[in-house]
């Protein structure tokens, strides 16, 4: 079975919401939406849902119209950011409302509850009310709810984002596996997120958005190694990636007149004359070889510093993986590891990668 779009377009007030969207999703598989906010990622999730309308395209599954199927008759789960759970109720009473909604019999959704409940970690927590967990209690509530409707899509909209950090990394770490487990042979699960990080993490396919539309529709690994264009590069990567533009000469990379570096061997097959180049931030240390930059402020987060830093117009980060103390307006010499350099055309698409042959 299949989810199909096919040109799906939605432009309320003349801006798109969703502009030509058309995928593939196959059941068993586990994609990640990938976007900034506003990027089309939770309007993309209720429209498949049947809970927004769209102007024109065609959604299937199993090549039948579903989006001709009311909300109730097409089987979708759906967790948000918010912990949608039932106060007045239990832990396993909530988990068992969608069930007795659909009548099922008593023994069958008893199974479906405690299984559910067993997946997600809450085994010991049937009888506590809602108010008594944590924010990560409730979120696995509402996840265990979906797990136990047994739907054919599973729609989750950035369901760690209003959690504290630590808990986000701890769920974010048992994501993987727990999808794994739980994600049959007839579902598709469809996961949303800003976090270039946990889209690695979950390694599934990855579909980029931007400004409702899709850039990029691959693997996690190869959405990250080989970013179609610098878009798509700012996207999947946290800082962004730097760019600057430059030239190709006979055996070096021209930025500007004090900024110029070696020719890497991935590039040598490239025609000479103007490109885009791109660097992730942790390819950029600090080295008394380096070229002459000034850093114009630092900001610490957690165990790790960004350097931001300027070389005649052009500006960089570094990513720094401990606490780095220096004062703004020194001058550092940078060393830029050009293995690890992108080049994209002046139309913004890439044109050679460190992971191409």
């Amino acid at each position: 079975m299949t989810l199909i779009a096919k040109n799906i377009t939605y432009r309320p007030d003349e801006e798109f919401h969703l502009n030509d969207i058309s995928f593939e999703m196959n059941k068993g598989e586990l994609y990640t939406l990938l976007g900034r906010t506003l990027s089309g990622k939770t309007t993309l999730l209720k429209t498949i849902a049947g809970l927004q309308p769209f102007d024109s395209g065609v959604l299937l599954y199993d090549d039948q119209r579903f989006d001709k199927l009311p909300v109730w008759q097409r089987n979708v789960a759906m967790v948000y950011q918010q912990f949608v759970n039932y106060p007045h109720l239990t832990v396993y009473e909530n988990i068992a409302f969608p069930l007795k909604q659909r009548k099922l019999a008593a023994r069958s959704i008893d199974e479906q509850v405690r299984q559910s409940i067993k997946t997600v970690g809450l085994g010991g927590f049937e009888n506590r009310k809602i108010q008594e967990l944590s924010g990560g209690e409730q979120q696995r509530v509402a996840l265990a709810r979906s797990f136990a409707k047994k739907a054919r899509i599973m729609l989750l909209d950035e369901p760690l984002v209003n959690l504290d950090y630590k808990l986000r990394e701890q769920l974010r770490d048992e994501f993987k596996n727990l999808f794994s487990a739980e994600l049959s042979s007839e579902s598709i699960l469809i996961y949303s997120s800003t976090d270039p990080l946990e889209a690695m993490q979950l390694n599934g396919h990855t579909i980029v958005m931007d400004e409702g539309r899709i850039l990029q529709h691959s693997g996690a690994k190869d959405v990250f190694e080989n970013p179609a264009t610098i878009k798509v590069a700012e996207i999947t990567n946290d800082p962004v990636m730097n760019t600057m533009s430059g030239s190709i000469s006979e055996q070096e990379i021209v930025i500007n007149s004090d900024f110029k570096l070696k020719l890497p061997d991935h590039f040598k097959n490239l025609s000479l004359g103007s490109y885009i180049f791109g660097i992730r931030a942790a390819e950029l240390t600090i080295h008394e070889n380096g070229i002459p930059f000034t850093l114009e402020f630092s900001e610490i987060s957690g165990s790790e510093t960004f350097l931001h830093l300027e070389n005649n117009g052009v500006s960089l980060v570094a990513l720094m993986e401990d606490f780095v103390a220096i004062d703004a307006h020194q001058k550092l010499m940078i060393d830029i590891n050009v293995d690890q350099m992108y080049a994209f055309d002046m139309e913004c698409q890439l044109v050679k990668s460190p992971f191409q042959e």
